[in-house]
């Protein structure tokens, strides 16, 4: 055996050891830690969170368009996308994921749009090349190791329609906790609140993202990984709104934290990107 066949195999080997295993996605993640839970349960997929409704917004999902939703977990947006007449398809790895979005489909039977769900990998999706008006990937970015990544985005472009559309949303973004989290941590225990910010910021919140974060992407990140796929795209980042009072000073704080470069950059949450082919 030649060194470059040990080189090839011990590559192979650690793709092989770099995948989130796919039993940590289970019913009760999907139901209690992963984005729009909350209104998942309340309306049955009916309504959308905040940012899973701000990232279909930026989709533009039309009448008799073909959209694939990669990492479809409950299967909520292809409920909303064959309401609006589009024929949705959704893939994931997890077994329980397809099962829940086999059963939220099940109820679009009269909607105007087709759809159907199937068990596959984001590297390698069962569909022709150029199939699809719109591929959506909503909070999966960030549980796919970098080589993953770039093997999904690859396999998105491939089965995109020369003028589609792939838009992405991912948090967090990576510049926040890396920098401005363990600012807004010092500030928060010199407040007396210091027991809701642990010293892992993947633990804020959703101590489930311990186990199934491996991959933060920032803005620059975002639009470098897509450029290496073969994508144009336009990225930016956003944040969830604080819906409490706060005095005077700590609202002209956020203000700036979160309005004024090059400080944003760092305390936005959420990354959001619309790509196109070049």
């Amino acid at each position: 055996m030649t060194a470059s066949d040990k080189v090839r195999i011990q590559l192979s080997d650690q793709k092989l050891r770099d995948s989130v295993p796919q039993d940590l996605y289970t019913e009760e993640y999907f139901l209690t830690a992963c984005e729009g839970y909350d209104e998942f349960k309340t309306s049955e997929g009916q309504q959308l969170s905040r940012r899973l409704k701000a990232a279909f917004e930026i989709a533009a999902i039309e009448p008799g368009m073909k959209v694939l939703d990669v990492g479809c977990g409950r299967g909520e947006i292809l409920r909303h996308c064959a309401q609006l007449g589009a024929h949705a398809y959704g893939i994931d790895y997890a077994v329980v994921a397809v099962n829940m979005s086999q059963e939220i489909v099940a109820g679009t039977l009269d909607a105007p749009g087709k759809t159907g769900v199937a068990q596959s990998d984001a590297k390698k999706l069962p569909f022709p090349s150029g199939s699809f008006d719109r591929v959506l990937m909503f909070d999966v970015v960030e549980h796919l190791y970098p080589w993953e990544l770039h093997e999904a985005l690859l396999e998105v472009q491939r089965v995109m329609k020369p003028n589609g559309r792939f838009i992405v949303h991912t948090a967090p973004n990576v510049w926040y906790d890396r920098y401005a989290y363990p600012i807004v941590r010092a500030f928060r225990i010199l407040l007396g609140q210091g027991e809701k910010y642990p010293a892992n910021p993947r633990a804020f919140l959703v101590n489930h993202n311990q186990d199934v974060h491996v991959n933060e992407q920032s803005m620059v990140s975002m639009r470098r990984t897509l450029e290496k796929a073969g994508f144009q795209s336009k990225v930016w980042l956003d944040s969830p709104p604080q819906g409490r009072q706060n005095p005077m000073m700590i609202d002209l704080m956020r203000f700036a934290v979160f309005k004024l470069p090059p400080f944003r950059w760092f305390f936005e949450r959420e990354v959001f990107a619309v790509a196109w082919k070049k």
